[in-house]
């Protein structure tokens, strides 16, 4: 659904914060993160595998049942080539608080603030660290990060969005998974061999683009 007439001006300002973000060079001390989330469908098959013999192949029933949901964090650093895919049976505030807070932890320990581009669900903000930790660890963390918001209807400007889509074709689509030990290895193989490439992202959409393309979204043009 496009912006409204009446939010364009919030739209285009968020989005042209995003795409000047994107356009500038790699900096490790002020990393650019990018991250989102999506359900997995957990299935259990209702009748177990017939394991592989010397004359067929394994045979697996079409009969299956869906058995909940777990929740995948993906976070990804566009320009280093970075991914990964925590995954979580809820999708909480506590929960995203403690995935960042392990991302900030341990590759960022060093960096000097990560600028984090992510959606405006209620769970995204600086209020999550309190519901997650004390305040003086919630506080340390809040101040590593500064915030870059997604205008609302905006997503295809969060690179993470696209990261969901390939780990989906190339890992979730077509895989029956019945536990959330299962989600994880499946994804834990997905990121090691992911970043074993560390392929970039090649954002070529910039602001003088958006000003020509998306003129009509500007309030004053």
């Amino acid at each position: 659904m496009p912006p409204s007439r009446k939010n364009n001006s919030e739209y285009v300002a968020r989005m042209e914060d995003i795409l000047e973000l994107y356009a500038e060079p790699y900096d490790p001390q002020r990393p650019v993160l990018c991250m989102d989330e999506q359900p997995v469908t957990l299935h259990r098959d209702m009748h177990p595998p017939i394991p592989a013999s010397e004359n067929h192949a394994k045979r697996v029933d079409y009969e299956y049942e869906r058995v909940g949901t777990v929740s995948l964090f993906l976070s990804c650093e566009p320009l280093a080539g970075w991914r990964q895919a925590p995954v979580r049976e809820r999708r909480t505030q506590v929960d995203w608080a403690i995935t960042m807070a392990e991302v900030i932890r341990t590759r960022y320990a060093d960096a000097q603030t990560i600028r984090l581009v992510c959606d405006n669900l209620n769970t995204h903000s600086p209020g999550a660290f309190y519901e997650a930790f004390d305040a003086a660890t919630a506080r340390s963390l809040v101040e590593q990060l500064e915030f870059h918001y997604t205008p609302k209807h905006g997503s295809w400007l969060n690179v993470a969005e696209s990261e969901l889509s390939v780990v989906t074709r190339q890992c979730i689509s077509n895989r029956r998974m019945r536990d959330i030990e299962s989600v994880q290895k499946q994804l834990q193989a997905w990121t090691l061999a992911t970043n074993h490439h560390q392929r970039p992202v090649n954002w070529q959409f910039k602001t003088d683009d958006a000003r020509i393309k998306l003129k009509s979204l500007y309030p004053n043009s």
